[in-house]
């Protein structure tokens, strides 16, 4: 390798791992919170170090977007895809989000139910990527709804409704796990899809009982 490579490489390392405080910082204190001076302290790199990758607040918030979304298809719809298509990998979808938000990943829970609600109502680029972000993953919930159907594995289900029900429960289960009673809240969370689910199989026997 290079110096030059080197020196690269050290730098995407660098970016990485401000990047990573970023999103765990957000899932906190929001987008708008994320103090420069703060983020390159938690990274442990100098702030003329920081400013080598972002010149503006706005563009280090766009690229914190994109590592939530990197993050979220690492631990979320990734270990869901090793089930097979349709009703099982919906469920897994599911499951795996309430493991993130159980595990703890994140120090405020879920970083795009912080953002959502910091950007739904201010225009703008931000906003536009948060959206962007929300409607790819009803559209990774509602395709493996059509998929089932397709395989026959569902009946007598609106996919995009049923996406949309998913979603709902998988947000609501931040903050009463947060707020309320922890444990039942992923439980009537968990329950929830799997009766919806169940209720409207073709096979039952492909999805756990409770």
């Amino acid at each position: 390798m290079s110096v030059e490579d080197g020196r690269k490489a050290r730098g995407q390392r660098s970016r990485e791992a401000i990047l990573t405080h970023a999103v765990s910082l957000a899932s906190v204190d929001g987008l708008g919170g994320l103090s420069l001076g703060r983020l390159a302290e938690a990274a442990g790199v100098s702030k003329s170090g920081f400013f080598a990758h972002w010149r503006d607040k706005e563009q280090l918030q766009l690229d914190t977007i994109d590592w939530a979304r990197r993050q979220w298809v690492e631990h979320v719809v990734t270990p869901a895809f090793q089930h097979p298509p349709g009703v099982r990998r919906l469920y897994a979808l599911h499951q795996s989000r309430l493991r993130f938000y159980a595990d703890g990943v994140l120090p405020g829970g879920c970083f795009f139910f912080v953002a959502q609600v910091e950007f739904d109502d201010r225009p703008g680029p931000v906003r536009a990527q948060v959206a962007k972000a929300m409607a790819d993953w009803l559209a990774v919930l509602r395709t493996q709804a059509e998929k089932a159907i397709e395989l026959g594995e569902l009946t007598g289900v609106d996919p995009a409704q049923l996406a949309y029900e998913i979603e709902a429960l998988g947000e609501a289960t931040v903050t009463h796990a947060r707020l309320l009673d922890r444990d039942t809240a992923f439980t009537y969370a968990r329950r929830a899809v799997l009766q919806r689910l169940r209720a409207h199989a073709t096979d039952p026997s492909l999805l756990p009982e409770d």
